[in-house]
């Protein structure tokens, strides 16, 4: 519970900047890399980089006009990106969507192949639940393929807490 316990209790204030570098363990191997590491809350994105970040984890297509009208409506969006020279590459991304004052829902969390098992991962979800927590929201869910359940498991997320179940509905 440490993990949320330190997000709860120094939510920043919102910044006025786009970008913002990555601290820690994850930062100090890119640097020694020959890298930098930084995030950017700017929603004008390559779609075409999106959908190659995406590829490479394998998901499936998405109409490249959803995932814009899902990028615009998002409360938040989160890019992850690497930074040799004057190259840029997307290697990280999330969004979440919320009522702007109680509730968030993480989406589309999805690090490169290349840059797993760095922390970076682990940084991306700090930073998004960072950013929301200085928002002021305090219920933030997401939805987590099998795989995953224990990497969110280990940044204090809980299935079904309190016996709180889900229910969805899909067209026929």
């Amino acid at each position: 519970m440490g993990f949320w316990k330190s997000l709860f209790s120094s939510a920043d204030a919102p910044t006025a900047s786009r970008t913002m570098s990555i601290a820690g363990d994850a930062a100090q191997a890119s640097s020694e890399r020959g890298y930098e590491i930084f995030f950017s809350t700017d929603r004008d994105i390559d779609l075409y980089e999106l959908e190659e970040l995406c590829d490479a984890v394998g998901w499936s297509r998405r109409p490249l006009r959803k995932v814009k009208k899902a990028i615009q409506h998002s409360f938040l969006v989160v890019s992850m990106w690497e930074q040799k020279g004057t190259r840029r590459r997307l290697i990280g991304f999330s969004r979440a969507t919320s009522d702007h004052a109680f509730n968030a829902t993480i989406w589309d969390v999805v690090v490169h192949p290349d840059f797993q098992n760095q922390g970076l991962g682990k940084a991306l979800m700090k930073h998004v639940i960072k950013k929301l927590r200085s928002e002021d929201i305090s219920n933030i869910t997401l939805f987590a393929d099998p795989h995953v359940v224990d990497f969110y498991r280990r940044l204090g997320f809980m299935s079904d807490p309190e016996g709180i179940k889900g229910m969805f509905w899909y067209p026929d």
